[in-house]
């Protein structure tokens, strides 16, 4: 990691329209392409930044969150702003937006996720380095440990399927997958309490993990195919009675979960 000196940038000339936060943005995305800056580097101080640009600080704090919102930079607490290293975070507020226009259903969810997440584990079996194996394996490990927990068991069963993506070492993919994502632990932690047996699940998990770490990525997929087939079925049946519970009641002889509150108001680990 190297902290950019700014005589890297040059100073912004104003628009014909005025808009200087663009003219922010587009200079740093030339730096990236041109190599002048990169993953891991640190954005100098707004306050530098700005005099270095001969800008406002509102349009360099406009330019940055902008780009911070498309994965291109990430704030550090106390640290300051960085190029991310790592595979891009999209904001999915606009496709958790499109969710609620449309009202996205299980199958058209589960569509996408067969047509992503079925290559991806092939190619994680193909690409993933010892780092993402041991990613892997605590993912496995943690969604048994929290059998008996499903808010815990949720963070981590989405967690092993972010571990998959970015095994890939397709960012792309990655990021779309995260997308992805982030949709549907929206929906799936409002089921929580008619979870079933998640047990099914964790073996799932541990066998696509197992065909990764034998780089067998025909089986990767096979087992991701298969993973996917029983998420869904079970998905829709956890809606289904979610919707039953509220009309009726919960069934008699259910056993009910407790959601953390920490899970059921977006606070996530």
């Amino acid at each position: 990691m190297t902290s950019i000196k700014l005589t890297k940038f040059r100073r912004v000339r104003t628009a014909a329209n005025g808009l200087r936060r663009e003219q922010v943005v587009d200079q740093i995305r030339v730096l990236i392409q041109q190599g002048k800056l990169k993953p891991g580097d640190r954005i100098p101080p707004e306050r530098e930044l700005a005099r270095q640009l001969g800008v406002s600080r509102a349009s360099v704090r406009g330019g940055l969150r902008f780009l911070g919102a498309i994965g291109v930079l990430t704030s550090r607490h106390g640290s300051g702003t960085y190029v991310a290293d790592g595979p891009p975070a999209l904001d999915s507020e606009p496709l958790k937006m499109l969710a609620a226009l449309h009202g996205f259903t299980a199958e058209k969810i589960f569509e996408a996720r067969r047509v992503i997440e079925i290559a991806v584990a092939g190619l994680a079996a193909e690409q993933a380095t010892d780092a993402h194996l041991s990613k892997l394996a605590e993912e496995v490990t943690e969604t048994y440990a929290a059998l008996q927990d499903p808010p815990e068991y949720l963070l981590h069963d989405f967690g092993f399927h972010r571990a998959v993506a970015a095994a890939s070492g397709n960012p792309i993919l990655a990021t779309i997958m995260e997308m992805i994502s982030e949709v549907l632990y929206q929906r799936r932690r409002k089921t929580l309490n008619q979870a079933r047996d998640l047990k099914d699940s964790a073996d799932m998990h541990r066998q696509i993990y197992r065909a990764i770490r034998a780089r067998d990525a025909a089986a990767a997929r096979t087992a991701m195919s298969e993973h996917l087939m029983l998420a869904e079925r079970d998905f829709v049946a956890e809606e289904t009675d979610k919707v039953e519970e509220i009309t009726k009641g919960p069934p008699g002889g259910r056993k009910t979960f407790v959601v953390n509150p920490a899970v059921e108001n977006g606070n996530r680990k």
